[in-house]
């Protein structure tokens, strides 16, 4: 199950069709049509009980058709990078999540780093830590 573009130039719309995987979509020598996709205007049609019957029967959706029927709640499951292995599918979802987690573990950071400034403040003043000149003079003396 692929898309086979049918639009003029500049005007991008598909037919959503099964077709024999020996033979390109533009051959048409496709076995169903099932729908269609403009891709201006975002439309996506498609018979839904016959997509059902076809994916029972063993075809493979390509990974585009897979994501649209996914979106449009067709069928069930997660969407498929249809893109190179250099630019995967971005996750509105996942990214939200990751920029929580990310601003969460900041403050969390922030607020760790704040909490022993201070307590190393309070023990700082104590007089052995703190040499003294007569120690200073004493052991260039000795050297």
């Amino acid at each position: 199950m692929r898309l086979q573009r049918v639009g003029r130039k500049n005007d991008p719309s598909f037919r959503v069709v099964v077709t024999d995987s020996r033979s390109g979509p533009k051959s048409n020598k496709q076995v169903d049509t099932l729908g269609s996709y403009s891709a201006k205007t975002n439309l996506f049609k498609i018979d839904g009980e016959r997509a059902k019957d076809w994916i029972s029967k063993g075809v493979q959706v390509s990974p585009t058709v897979h994501n649209l029927m996914v979106t449009n709640k067709i069928i069930e499951g997660k969407k498929i990078n249809a893109l190179p292995k250099k630019s995967p599918i971005i996750d509105e979802a996942k990214v939200k999540a990751e920029a929580e987690a990310k601003a969460a573990a900041e403050e969390a950071a922030k607020a760790a780093a704040e909490a022993p400034a201070e307590e190393v403040v309070e023990e700082a003043p104590t007089e052995e830590a703190t040499p003294t000149e007569e120690t200073t003079e004493a052991t260039t003396e000795t050297q």
